[in-house]
């Protein structure tokens, strides 16, 4: 054990310190190094794979692992990708100047969600940051990224909307009240989230104390001009959000300027499963970008733009105009293809600025990021002239040609700064020839220090006659005039002596002293005179921290548009027409990931038409691999893309604008939260019937596969039965329980399709086409061949059936009645439709 009074005074301010931050990793300035100890020196031993050692002398006992202070960022970064938090302990004066202990305290506590150094971060992702606030069953929610200045608010009821809208914007770490932390708030969400979550005192939460800080950061009288005037719960969690900000990064937050409050009724309602089975943004099998919407559509060119996109994507417009905006920006630019390829070569040379004016603000840009956000700058010009021809046709091109060139600010940066900067600050050569004075004349005298102490040994010898008179140097003396004995009757009278020799006498002068106090301290004269300035030109530049996020916005959302372009063009897409009648009708839609990775194929495309006057539920059917899945998805991902403001793969597309599309397709255990297959099949279709709506698009796959047959046809059944009745939104359901198709004799607005194949044999052959009418047949033991099942299994296989279907299997009235065959299953939709007739009649005519 290590005794308390025994530690240095050194020890004893890192204990004091990491009191402060138990549930952080505190890296201490130490010379060269940042150095951890006991636990902590532990824990970054095992993950970071460093050296682990102790202190020396009496203190040998203590743990101690340490970095060298140039690769820190890059151990903070594999520590926060693990879910640690790291405290940064720095020196808060030069050690050699220091009197006693040097002072240390933290500068920055550094979190998953609040990463801002480029090489920390994506720079196609956002790094977000949420919220909570809770009362009852309503919670506010606060999103920010410290990394682009973005911060956003709005609200939600319920923990189901509450985690699909959370999700939309994947962050990477959510801030609660500790109070519901403790309840089991972090526990309800396991298994659905992939984020951190860290708990935060609940006085932050507080609506009076949330709304001062809020006042207090952006220093106004009144919230209401952000529109949070009735909206507490927001006011909650952008309080706390901004109090755990300014808490772990210890300096104010300039950037962050101002708050989005939306309405989660302005953009199309996206559950985490829908999300997740359209592969909007993260596929199923590895969760990575490879063969998703996401995928397909980028063909932005700058960082600003991909972040965008990702945003858009999943959260598709649903107001008409809105739409329309988007979609007649994306047609000037596909009717225009050579302003379309030198917009985006132009685009292709934009850093992303968004990013460099966030750390300008926060304190940590370098040189080269002010390099960067002028040649950026420079672009702006040629954008505006590029756009002028087309800002009648788009509202949305007029308002992104209307950004400020900055003209001002781009002059001075080339005034001041070298085109080729350092990347660090003290490293010197950042400010260009003939910005400052001072800074000209020290640099040509650390240059030609030698050549001027030759012309003053010159001038000296002139004026006093003494043709050996030497300027020498030496570190006792500096630079000092040397004459010989037999010239000291010459020596002037403004000479100052030194020192007295055998041989000789040693002078100074005024002139000699100012010269050599010049050169000694050029250097480092030099490296403060270019940090100043750069901080100047760093303060000059932050003032303009609005109208810099203005242009990145622009350029971010021409960006996308123009990707949009480009990609209708190289895919052949079309604009899609919105339409208020309630129908969607698809004329050869494709579906766009699908096509793309069939590159030795050609895509089979398909009608559909969804009309809530007529046909707005449609019952597919057909064997597995014949393509349901990819055809219900296909029409899914149409509305979205419409809605989103792209073109479209199909040959013409009428759509209806829908408010949410619900998707249940395929399902699996969730171990993590105890549920089954059958069980979260269950949560989603509960979920859909709960929520869905005459305006949403509604995708059930194989509802009830994943009990009995009985079971699993009552369900589907009732399910449809409800959805036609109650909710009687535009739907496709897709089954292997054909009886389902027998709905349609109920329900007029029901309408049977398939997927047709070709049988040769006992062999089949997709035909990928939607046809009208129902299939009779899965075709399951041909498609276990092909899967490369035994023969002998499937040739039993077909044994087995042929005895379900003559009723055979087994034997009847053995007892095995619960096996189904396939006469018994046909029987129970004769009944059930029987049954309905029946109540339908009475109803009629009672």
């Amino acid at each position: 054990m290590i005794n308390p009074s025994e530690l240095t005074p050194m020890m004893k301010q890192i204990l004091s310190i990491k009191k402060k931050y138990p549930d952080s990793i505190l890296m201490t300035r130490m010379g060269d190094f940042y150095e951890m100890f006991f636990d902590d020196a532990k824990i970054a031993s095992r993950l970071l794979d460093i050296t682990l050692t102790s202190r020396g002398g009496k203190h040998r006992e203590v743990p101690l692992a340490g970095i060298p202070y140039h690769a820190i960022d890059t151990y903070i970064s594999r520590l926060v990708r693990k879910g640690y938090n790291v405290t940064i302990c720095d020196q808060l004066e030069d050690p050699k100047k220091a009197k006693g202990l040097v002072k240390r305290d933290v500068v920055r506590t550094i979190t998953p969600g609040t990463l801002i150094d480029d090489n920390m971060l994506d720079n196609k992702v956002n790094n977000y940051i949420a919220a909570i606030s809770t009362k009852d069953d309503q919670y506010g929610i606060a999103i920010a990224d410290i990394s682009t200045g973005q911060f956003m608010t709005s609200h939600v009821k319920g923990k189901d909307k509450l985690l699909s809208e959370i999700s939309k914007f994947s962050p990477k770490e959510c801030i609660v009240p500790r109070s519901i932390s403790k309840d089991g708030f972090k526990l309800s969400f396991k298994g659905h989230v992939d984020f951190f979550i860290n708990d935060y005192p609940d006085e932050y939460f507080i609506y009076d104390i949330a709304k001062d800080k809020l006042i207090s950061h952006f220093n106004i009288n009144s919230l209401d001009g952000f529109g949070l005037s009735d909206l507490p719960l927001s006011v909650m969690a952008c309080g706390a959000l901004v109090g755990y900000l300014e808490d772990t990064q210890k300096r104010g937050l300039n950037h962050i300027n101002k708050i989005q409050v939306y309405s989660t009724d302005e953009f199309m309602m996206l559950d985490r499963s829908t999300q997740k089975n359209l592969e909007l943004i993260t596929n199923i099998s590895d969760n990575t970008s490879k063969g998703t919407l996401l995928e397909c559509l980028d063909m932005t060119v700058t960082s600003m733009g991909a972040r965008l996109l990702r945003n858009w994507i999943v959260r598709p417009l649903i107001n008409s105009d809105s739409i329309n905006t988007r979609l007649s920006a994306v047609e000037v630019f596909f009717k225009n293809m050579i302003v379309l390829e030198d917009l985006r070569i132009t685009l292709s040379d934009c850093h992303d600025i968004e990013r460099i004016i966030s750390r300008v603000s926060y304190g940590n840009a370098n040189p080269r990021d002010i390099v960067s956000l002028k040649t950026s700058l420079l672009l702006v010009p040629k954008l505006k002239r590029l756009l002028v021809p087309f800002k009648e046709s788009s509202s949305f091109i007029s308002d992104i040609s209307s950004m400020d060139s900055l003209s001002d600010l781009v002059t001075l940066i080339d005034d001041a700064i070298s085109e080729n900067p350092p990347i660090l600050i003290r490293d010197g050569g950042i400010i260009k020839v003939g910005y400052n004075k001072e800074l000209d004349e020290l640099r040509e005298i650390s240059s030609n220090g030698k050549k001027y102490i030759s012309l003053i040994e010159d001038k000296e010898r002139e004026q006093t006659g003494i043709k050996y008179l030497k300027i020498r140097f030496n570190k006792v003396f500096g630079y000092y005039i040397e004459i010989t004995n037999k010239n000291s009757d010459d020596v002037p009278n403004h000479y100052i002596r030194k020192q007295t020799l055998v041989n000789a006498e040693r002078f100074i002068t005024e002139e000699l002293k100012e010269l050599e106090s010049k050169i000694l301290g050029a250097e480092e004269k030099i490296n403060g005179i270019e940090y100043n300035l750069f901080q100047e030109v760093i303060g000059k530049v932050s003032d303009f921290t609005v109208q810099i996020q203005d242009i990145s916005q622009k350029i971010s959302r021409l960006d996308v548009i123009s990707s949009f372009s480009k990609i209708s063009v190289l895919n052949n897409y079309v604009r899609p027409t919105l339409n208020e009648t309630e129908a969607i009708e698809i004329i050869d839609g494709r579906h766009p990931v699908v096509e793309l990775m069939q590159s030795s194929l050609s895509f089979i495309p398909n009608n559909t038409i969804l009309d809530n006057d007529n046909e707005c539920f449609v019952v597919l059917t057909g064997p597995n691999m014949a393509g349901k899945s990819t055809y219900m998805r296909q029409v899914a991902l149409i509305v979205l893309m419409s809605q989103v403001g792209c073109f479209v793969p199909a040959k013409s597309a009428k759509i209806s604008v829908v408010d949410r599309i619900f998707t249940r397709v395929g399902a699996h255990d969730d171990l993590a939260s105890g549920q089954s297959t059958f069980m979260i099949e269950m949560n989603e279709t509960a979920n859909i019937l709960n929520n869905a709506t005459s305006k949403s698009l509604i995708i059930f796959d194989e509802i009830g596969r994943g009990t009995s047959t009985f079971d699993g046809l009552s369900i589907a059944w009732s399910v449809a039965e409800y959805v036609l009745n109650n909710i009687k939104a535009k739907t496709i359901f897709a089954t292997h329980y054909h009886v389902m198709s027998r709905i349609s004799e109920f329900y007029p607005q029901s309408a049977n399709y398939h997927i047709s194949v070709k049988e040769i044999a006992e062999e089949i052959i997709f035909l990928r086409k939607v046809v009208k009418g129902s299939a009779d047949k899965s075709y399951g033991i041909q498609v276990a061949k092909l899967a490369g099942l035994p023969e002998e299994v499937t040739n039993r296989a077909l044994e087995v059936q042929d005895m379900l279907e003559s009723n055979t299997f087994l034997g009847e009235g053995t007892g095995n009645e619960s096996i189904p065959s396939k006469e018994k299953v046909k029987d129970i939709g004769f009944k059930i439709i029987s049954k309905k007739k029946i109540s339908r009649q009475k109803t009629l005519f009672s």
